[in-house]
């Protein structure tokens, strides 16, 4: 009986090893595409300034499964990229570079920027998404065919964004410290965006939107204070008429140049000083 068996399945793994060798003649290539991509002078830029040394990539071709599918959006002109890929490279990467150290930026940053040339407007709401940053890797700004780089204002548009997520990232690597959060918790709000700045301020919120919850208003702090200068973000700060609440943001800033000086050993006015003089460059 167990002779009977053994011959059963010696007879089965032979069968079994001719069908491999039958079905193995019949496969078919590959699916997978490994030719060499076609590069343009666009993206050998791109390659030699974001991808060889930071390892940061810069999407400006990409299909709908790259962005949120339930919006209307559409990829830049090529035209659009090389001048918002150039003030992320001269107002965001050099001045983190000088500041804090040549691994700065290859060590803590988003690895692939994705551009999209369209308004990202959000349904059932009366605003706009300028950027999104997902999981610290990622950092999707919008509508860059309608910046004008003759304006200073409109430059300042997606590094603003870039700052505001980029804060976020940081805090992903070393959390705030949580009491910035119980500074004045009372007015945070998820109605923010019927506030404006000059409202939120009067409140001891930089921004609008930095009144939505602790998080945002962090980054708001640190976006508005390396976007401008110095003596412009001073001037924000001493237009506020309640006096508590400029109190309020002097707090809030001391603590954010304390996040900065403690977790990475950088000054942040050091590094706003640099991103000024970056920024006023770019206009053209």
């Amino acid at each position: 009986m167990k002779k009977y068996i053994y011959i059963a399945l010696a007879s089965v793994g032979l069968t079994f090893l001719t069908s491999c060798a039958e079905s193995s003649d019949g496969v078919g290539a590959s699916q997978i595409d490994t030719s060499m991509p076609i590069l343009n002078d666009l993206d050998v830029w791109l390659r030699s300034s974001f991808v060889t040394p930071y390892n940061i990539e810069v999407l400006y071709k990409w299909d709908i499964n790259d962005t949120d599918i339930d919006r209307y959006l559409h990829p830049p002109l090529d035209a659009s990229v090389r001048p918002v890929a150039e003030a992320l490279q001269k107002a965001w990467i050099e001045p983190y570079t000088q500041v804090g150290g040549t691994n700065f930026i290859k060590k803590i940053a988003p690895r692939q920027f994705t551009l999209v040339g369209s308004f990202n407007y959000n349904p059932n709401s009366p605003t706009i998404t300028l950027g999104v940053a997902e999981a610290g890797t990622k950092i999707t700004l919008f509508n860059i065919d309608f910046l004008d780089f003759t304006d200073i204002n409109s430059i300042k548009q997606p590094l603003k964004t870039v700052q505001h997520e980029y804060g976020h990232i940081l805090n992903q690597n070393i959390p705030f410290d949580v009491a910035y959060g119980q500074i004045n918790p009372a007015d945070y709000t998820a109605q923010w965006f019927n506030r404006t700045d000059a409202e939120a301020r009067e409140l001891g919120y930089i921004t609008a939107y930095g009144s939505s919850q602790e998080g945002e208003d962090f980054v708001e702090m640190v976006s508005e204070m390396l976007t401008n200068s110095k003596e412009d973000f001073d001037a924000i700060v001493e237009s506020i008429s309640n006096e508590e609440s400029k109190a309020i943001i002097r707090q809030k800033e001391a603590m954010v140049v304390d996040y900065y000086q403690t977790n990475f050993d950088i000054d942040i006015y050091e590094l706003q000083a640099i991103m000024d003089t970056a920024t006023q460059e770019l206009v053209n």
